[in-house]
């Protein structure tokens, strides 16, 4: 397993994960219209590729097959936060987390927050994240529930 920074040339592979994670995600929580409307945003958003190509983000590879990142823009907001869905629940999301909030750290931001799904907002709790609201959102028409989150970076 490698973990390294993202540069441009990750891209379209990048694309790819954001994809299959979110094709991946259990009906139950996301219906089939949903999966369609937000994994569409990964080849027409242009915040998409604000965030890979001005933000700061990590992934992790095996063997040159890239199946987790996530990303920070601006700097204080955890923009993107994947993976693949045959990984998922494996790790990969904390080791991430861990790297992002430990680099904001090291440059002086004293919070972070982002906007989780239904799926990963858990994993922010587990990592002393706090809720400040549910809120809904409208991606391509289609109505989505997600939560605003924050956490205080302990500076050294």
């Amino acid at each position: 397993m490698n973990l390294r920074q993202i540069t441009i040339k990750d891209q379209l592979e990048l694309k790819k994960v954001y994809f299959d994670s979110i094709q991946s995600l259990d009906e139950k929580i996301y219906s089939q219209e949903q999966k369609r409307a937000w994994s569409s945003q990964a080849w027409n958003n242009p915040n998409f590729d604000k965030s890979i190509i001005k933000g700061k983000g990590w992934l992790i590879s095996n063997q040159g097959i890239i199946f987790a990142f996530a990303t920070r823009y601006p700097l204080n907001r955890i923009a993107l936060f994947y993976c693949k869905g045959k990984f998922q629940r494996k790790g990969y999301g904390s080791k991430l987390l861990h790297k992002l909030e430990d680099e904001a750290e090291k440059e002086g931001i004293e919070s972070l927050y982002t906007e989780a799904s239904l799926i990963s907002y858990e994993l922010f709790l587990k990592n002393e994240w706090k809720i400040i609201r549910k809120e809904k959102v409208i991606i391509n028409n289609i109505f989505f529930e997600r939560y605003k989150m924050t956490k205080t970076i302990k500076l050294n």
